[in-house]
This record gives structure tokens, sequence and C-alpha cells, in this order.
């Protein structure tokens, strides 16, 4: 592990700011927050199904998924996490973890110390409102994740999960002009939205017959954001994002 420089620290500003305002002094605290950097290989624990973190961590680069594990070894992807999001902020306050944290792809990831993270929030209030306002949202992409897995069709599902990654990523300047990286296979879509790789796979070709969007490699380009949407019934508002991020 390096320690962090401030640099390293803005992507947690700017993903705050896509959902927040945040002061000068705010943005100071979070730069002077100690914390150490890692690097993880892709498919990689970071945090363990009943362990007891002492740290919150901070993506800087690359893709984190939440999963659960079930005997059988069936797999249910939970989340995606991209840099500025701290996937794991809910242990400040529940000291056991009840699902893992993973590296989709190669990352780089900050951890900062809860003692540091609950001290930041204790002198700077509107600053706990913004990680607590994040964790809300965290909650309701749970919500919307849950209704198109009982309800959606495959197509939209997966139209619908391309509609939010696309739009977390632009608010966070990630994506730009309806293009962004999507490091995740078929394999990891069907294992968050319910489904088997045989339908992710009908479901991707439907979507590009219908002249919607293109996957190249890594990268998703989206050539019909009104025809996608309307294919995922996709409203951004669960996403709570603030004006100029949306």
């Amino acid at each position: 592990m390096a320690p962090a420089s401030d640099a390293d620290l803005i992507p947690l500003i700017r993903k705050l700011e896509s959902i927040a305002q945040l002061a000068d002094a705010e943005r100071q605290a979070i730069l002077s927050l100690p914390a150490n950097i890692r690097a993880v290989d892709a498919r990689q624990d970071i945090v363990s199904e009943k362990d007891r973190p002492s740290h919150c961590c901070l993506v800087l680069s690359g893709w984190v998924c939440r999963y659960k594990l079930l005997d059988q070894g069936k797999r249910q992807i939970l989340s995606y996490h991209v840099p500025g999001d701290l996937p794991d902020l809910q242990s400040l306050h529940l000291a056991v973890m009840d699902h893992s944290l993973a590296t989709v792809t190669a990352s780089r990831l900050a951890f900062i110390p809860h003692e540091n993270m609950r001290d930041a929030i204790l002198r700077f209030p509107n600053l706990g409102a913004a990680l607590w306002r994040d964790t809300l949202i965290d909650s309701a992409i749970f919500r919307e994740w849950m209704t198109g897995i009982g309800r959606r069709s495959a197509q939209a599902r997966i139209a619908h999960q391309l509609c939010e990654m696309y739009m977390k990523l632009e608010a966070v300047g990630l994506a730009q002009q309806h293009r962004c990286e999507l490091p995740i296979t078929q394999s990891d879509i069907a294992d968050g939205l319910g489904l088997t790789n045989v339908h992710v796979n009908r479901s991707l070709k439907v979507l590009r017959s219908r002249g919607l969007l293109t996957l190249r490699g890594r990268e998703l380009v989206i050539h019909d954001w009104s025809g996608l949407t309307q294919a995922a019934e996709f409203d951004p508002t669960y996403l709570h994002l603030e004006p100029r991020a949306a």
C-alpha cells in the first residue's frame, strides 16, 4: 500500500457533487482524509461476507461489484461501482459485512480508516449529509433492480441497466456522447439480473438489431438513447442526480 495524495481523492468529490452540493471547506476535508492506496487485480475479493472492516473502500479506477454467493456456488451481483464510489460505506455503522465486495476489473482502491471518516462527518455535518444521501440513493437503486428482476422482461432489464450505468458514468465525467466503458461480461449481466447467459446473449442481439446500441469489446455505444430508455421504461429520477450532473 502507498499513501494517497490529494489528487487521488478527487473522484470522491466528483461523485458527491453529482448528488449533492459541497462547500470549499468540505472539499478540503475530503482531500485531507488519510488513505492508503492498493492496486487489486480483476476478480479479487476486497472484503468478504462476515468480515469486520475497519476502513471504507473508495474506488479510484476500475469497476467493483457487491455480490452474494450461495452454497451451490451461484452468484448474485447486487450492484456495480465505478470511480468515486464508496461501496462499503455502510461498514461505518454495520460492523459485520453481510455480502462481499470484489473487483470486476483491475482497480486502484483507497482505504480510509473509519475513525477518520467519522471525525470528518462530525466536523462537517453537510459532508455527513452528502454521504447519507449517497446511501439513500444506493437503496433507491436496489429498489429499481428488485423491480426489474421481478417485473421487467429480459430485454428491458438489460436496457435499464445499461441506461443506469451510462448515466452514473456521465455524471462523474467518465462518459459522453452516449459512449462509455463497459467492462462487464455477459456472465456478469446474467448474475446481476437473474438471467441465463443464453438469455442475455439473445436479448443483446435483439437490442442491437433494433439499432439501439453496439457493444464493441469493452465499449458501449448507444445509438438511440430515446429508444433505449423507452425499451427499458427508464426514468432516472431514482438516481437523484444534481441538475448539472443529469
